[in-house]
């Protein structure tokens, strides 16, 4: 069983920072993508930033330039940081490791930018 262990969310004002991690643990080995997606309240699921194995990064246009996504491959652990947050950036921030054979999902934790 694999279970994805996020931490990190939290109350920010406006133009603050947060630092998101999640961490894979059981039996699991070399996840070839892990990223993060987020739900806005009362929107869909969408893709916020992914990261493979190999360092290949990609981001939504919405975060670009403010989210930075890193992984520790052998730790097994992605981060995101979010730097110049808005308001809009409110959302439940979900951690995902995947594979051909895979797919897991962390809990979601809140992020709250709002002053």
């Amino acid at each position: 069983q694999v279970q994805l262990v996020e931490s990190g969310g939290g109350l920010v004002q406006p133009g603050g920072s947060l630092r998101l991690s999640c961490a894979a643990s059981g039996t699991i080995f070399s996840i070839p993508a892990m990223g993060w997606y987020r739900q806005p309240p009362g929107k869909q699921r969408e893709l916020v930033a992914n990261a493979l194995i190999g360092g290949i990064t990609d981001y939504a246009d919405s975060v670009k330039d403010r989210f930075t996504i890193s992984r520790d491959n052998a730790k097994n652990t992605v981060y995101l940081r979010m730097n110049s947050l808005k308001p809009e950036d409110t959302a439940v921030y979900y951690c995902n490791a995947r594979s051909q054979m895979y797919n897991y999902w962390g809990q979601g934790t809140q992020v709250t930018v709002s002053s």
